[in-house]
């Protein structure tokens, strides 16, 4: 079984269910709510396990209520915790997401913990025995993304990231990285180019090869496209009935980095992924739920 190293966010989510999502000043009478297992890390982490590969995370609970749920979860898909710090004086982080009848939603994180990781933690052995790749987002700050990349670059691990949600990349932070993973929001700010088709996303992610081994621009239900030393493609969104698109991203980032651990071609990992993120969307999941 294949390694690979997540160091990310943690998150409770307050997962509410609605007709609509408020505007401004309004409010909505909603169908119910439940808690449920979140944060891009974690997410992603699960994604990864349930796709075969062996996961090390790496974040920050406080120490309250919410940080036994949040471990109990990642040891039941056999994710190894040991590196996960207890930040007294913080809380865990949280979300507040509202999911509308289309199976849209929107959602107000707050970081907590995650953003106090011990950084100098990072640069360890231990973390990275015989990891295939470290995988990365943009919930912790950004000097942890630095260190964590930087620990890995040191070992040989090839560095993932995807690049949510949307902001600059740090210019030391860049060179690091093989694997990007942008949406079509990300990829238009970080390239420069306009990017409001799965065309524009493939030429998108043409360019951003130039500086990533491998890049993927998720394109929502255009689809995806992909590029890198193996050549450049797209693929449609596999057309389902939509539940819910929440966590449909991290499906996708964790299924498709557990595929490139294992060996699969860029082309094979990304239909595999785009696969699962559909399954991912037209299904009801109660099986993170804290």
């Amino acid at each position: 079984m294949e390694k690979a190293v997540v160091v990310g966010s943690l998150h409770y989510d307050i997962f509410v269910e609605g007709p609509h999502r408020p505007a401004k000043g309004e409010t909505v009478m909603g169908y119910r709510w439940f808690p449920k297992f979140g944060g891009k890390g974690g997410n992603q982490a699960l994604a990864a396990a349930k796709a075969g590969c062996e996961v090390t995370m790496v974040s920050a609970v406080g120490k309250d209520s919410f940080a036994p749920g949040l471990i109990r979860v990642l040891q039941e898909h056999n994710i190894k915790t040991d590196h996960v710090q207890v930040i007294a004086d913080k809380g865990s982080g949280m979300s507040v997401a509202i999911a509308d009848d289309e199976g849209d939603y929107g959602a107000v994180v707050v970081s907590g913990a995650n953003r106090a990781i011990d950084n100098s933690k990072l640069d360890s052995d231990e973390i990275f025995a015989d990891a295939k790749m470290l995988i990365l987002q943009n919930e912790v700050s950004d000097e942890t993304n630095l260190a964590a990349a930087q620990a890995a670059h040191k070992r040989g691990v090839p560095v993932c990231i995807n690049a949510a949600p949307a902001k600059p990349m740090p210019a030391d932070l860049a060179p690091l990285i093989d694997i990007l993973i942008v949406n079509q929001v990300e990829a238009a700010e970080i390239s420069g180019l306009e990017v409001e088709s799965l065309e524009q996303a493939v030429a998108a992610a043409n360019h951003l090869a130039q500086t990533h081994k491998m890049v993927i621009v998720t394109a929502g239900s255009a689809g995806v496209a992909y590029a890198g030393e193996q050549g450049s493609g797209s693929l449609p969104a596999h057309k389902v009935k939509v539940v819910s698109t929440h966590g449909a991203g991290d499906c996708f980032v964790g299924q498709l980095c557990a595929r490139l651990c294992a060996g699969d071609s860029l082309a094979d990992a990304v239909a595999f992924a785009n696969l699962k993120a559909a399954e991912h969307v037209s299904t009801v999941h109660e099986d993170a739920w804290l």
